[in-house]
């Protein structure tokens, strides 16, 4: 009788839900070994490198310093300490920028990088690549997958199932179960979800901490329609709601102009206690931001660092990486005219371009076609408003703070905000789809599951074609190849200043001291070198080599930076007469080598390593441990 009970409590009775959650879980794991089997990649972003050095620094006790260092932020630091410099007692030895110790940063928000330092605490992080042939690292021998980049992924891809479960707990309470588990499988068979988790970028803990938030305005318009725990429950909603968003703005800036639309909602689905759930909602969201806003003011003078000047970079003033790369720029003076320029070509591109494939799936039209339907429920009325709402702030936001970020990485990328909607389109697509699959007349039950079927497969084509061959590669590159970046940053020592046109990749993949190539190759880099920190090395990938980027400095008047090396080369003997050298100084002397070898004639004392379509030139031969 026990056995007979046992077999029918796992066919019928409460075990069969832990078989079915059991089988869930298994499908999901073999779903991520899939992926990341056949469409793993390391790091390809810059943003996605800056966040995991910064938290490194973080979980290795520096503080909240980079050391990617951008010449802007130098700008910004001396121009601060500068007006503070009685106060603070700098005038014995300066050091304005900020660059012989360790770099405050002012590009990120804190959150993102804060959660990767507890992961690096937590987790054995390995950075450095070994030359030992390791099964999945390494192919054939020779390198393959970065084991912190992987590492992070498998941590956003986490964050991507928590954030699908918790959109299936609250579609299943706005709608019913269909609709839930359709749209749950249809969010994990999204592609472009699945590129932003591995893509190293805080876009899933931004996904997540946005999903929270939208549940929480939910419970708050259900408590303010039909009261059960009363006024102070109402109000405690309010402020989560308030603190969600702070939260979000601390993960992306840009996320904080949310708030607009989370306050209309509050405002008019809280009843009576309208007013006060309003302003609990902007006090805590005040509170959660304004510490971090002081902090910056206090280093640089702006609330958002080198962030707050995104809405110029890539307008005619400033174009392409201008200002971040410069070290004396002219802020003042730049047209009104400049931001309406910016606005309208960007809000163009995306209403026509980037709205139509929201999510990569073509369920968008759905949601779309769903605005003109009329639920019977408040709440899915409400919360799509919110949506909308949503929508139109995150697209000005997004058309205004667009940088040349998106222009490197057009889809994947920091700047890409509209994928926060991406879930909720998808849920209210589904809803539809099942609204007109009910008009259908088919009278055998197959039909319908085959209908539904397809309506899957369909919006998870592009996922489901990743499974077919050929296998992408994980490397990417070019110009990223962890072992060469190593290698190169392996030549300068720990406390040692480099200058690449990469360093975001030298500061998390060499864990090196390194900053942006200056604009102008002559002035602002000896402006550094002679008179701030001396530059070591000078580390030129394939980046600056290649047709897209000369064009582009032809453009903008930009003085391209592989020619320095040869003027400086040519200008040495003549240079060494006059002054009497008998030895190279380390001050000017810039041994080359190019690996083609086509260098080899110059009369230099010494070489050092080439890789290729990578210049290297360093002060002086400091060779590294070899493994």
């Amino acid at each position: 009788m026990q056995l007979q009970s046992l077999i029918h409590r796992f066919e019928v009775g409460t075990g069969s839900r832990f078989i079915r959650a059991g089988l869930g879980v298994l499908a999901l794991l073999l779903l991520v070994v899939c992926y990341d089997w056949r469409a793993y990649r390391n790091m390809a972003t810059q943003e996605a490198m800056d966040s995991a050095q910064l938290a490194r620094n973080l979980a290795q006790g520096r503080g909240y310093t980079t050391s990617f260092i951008r010449p802007f932020s130098m700008f910004l630091l001396t121009r601060r300490n500068q007006a503070r410099q009685k106060q603070l007692d700098l005038t014995k030895a300066p050091d304005l920028a900020r660059i012989k110790g360790n770099h405050p940063d002012l590009a990120n928000p804190p959150v993102y990088p804060v959660v990767l330092a507890g992961l690096m605490k937590v987790l054995p992080f390995n950075y450095a690549i070994s030359s030992k042939s390791r099964p999945f690292w390494s192919q054939n021998g020779r390198f393959y997958r970065y084991e912190p980049d992987f590492l992070i992924a498998l941590f956003n891809q986490l964050l991507l199932l928590a954030m699908v479960t918790l959109v299936f707990l609250l579609a299943r309470r706005l709608f019913d179960l269909r609709v839930a588990r359709l749209a749950a499988v249809i969010l994990l068979g999204t592609e472009v979800l699945w590129r932003f988790s591995v893509s190293g970028l805080s876009t899933m803990l931004l996904l997540l901490v946005f999903t929270g938030l939208v549940w929480c305005l939910v419970l708050l318009e259900q408590e303010a329609r039909e009261p059960k725990r009363g006024r102070n429950w109402l109000l405690l909603l309010a402020v989560f709601a308030g603190l969600l968003t702070g939260l979000g703005g601390l993960t992306r800036y840009s996320f904080a102009w949310l708030i607009l639309p989370v306050l209309g909602f509050v405002l008019l689905c809280s009843g009576k206690d309208r007013v006060q759930a309003g302003v609990a909602t902007v006090v805590a969201f005040l509170i959660v931001l304004t510490p971090w806003v002081a902090r910056n003011v206090v280093l640089s003078g702006a609330p958002f660092g080198t962030a707050t000047y995104a809405p110029i970079e890539t307008t005619f003033a400033f174009p392409s990486y201008q200002l971040e790369r410069s070290l004396q720029p002219a802020l003042t003076g730049v047209p009104v005219v400049a931001f309406w320029y910016k606005l309208i070509p960007n809000l163009r591109q995306l209403v026509q371009n980037d709205i139509p494939r929201l999510g990569g799936t073509w369920l968008s039209a759905f949601f779309l076609v769903s605005i003109l339907i009329g639920f019977r429920s408040p709440a899915v009325r409400r919360v799509r408003y919110f949506l909308l709402g949503c929508l139109a702030v995150l697209l000005v936001v997004q058309a205004l703070g667009r940088t040349q970020l998106s222009e490197d990485s057009p889809e994947i990328n920091s700047e890409n905000l509209l994928i926060l909607v991406v879930p909720w389109l998808i849920v209210y697509g589904v809803s539809l789809f099942y609204l007109l699959f009910e008009q259908m007349s088919l009278r055998y039950r197959e039909l319908r599951y085959l209908v539904i079927g397809l309506f899957t497969i369909v919006a998870c084509l592009p996922l489901l074609l990743i499974f077919l061959p050929p296998k992408a590669s994980p490397i990417a590159y070019p110009p990223y190849y962890p072992p060469a970046i190593q290698t190169a940053a392996g030549y300068t020592k720990e406390d040692e200043l480099s200058m690449s046109d990469v360093p975001w990749a030298m500061a998390w993949y060499g864990q090196s001291q390194c900053v942006w190539l200056t604009l102008n190759p002559r002035a602002d880099f000896f402006a550094i070198n002679d008179y701030q920190k001396p530059v070591q090395e000078l580390f030129l990938a394939k980046v600056q080599f290649q047709p897209e980027a000369l064009y582009q400095m032809r453009i903008t008047g930009e003085q391209p930076w592989d020619s320095l090396p040869f003027e400086i080369l040519a200008e040495m003997p003549a240079l060494a007469r006059e002054q009497g050298w008998k030895t190279w100084p380390k001050k000017v002397a810039f041994p080359i080598r190019l690996a083609d070898g086509t260098m080899t004639t110059l009369p230099l004392p010494y070489w050092q390593y080439g890789f290729p379509d990578i210049l290297l030139l360093t002060a002086r031969p400091h060779y590294p441990q070899q493994d």
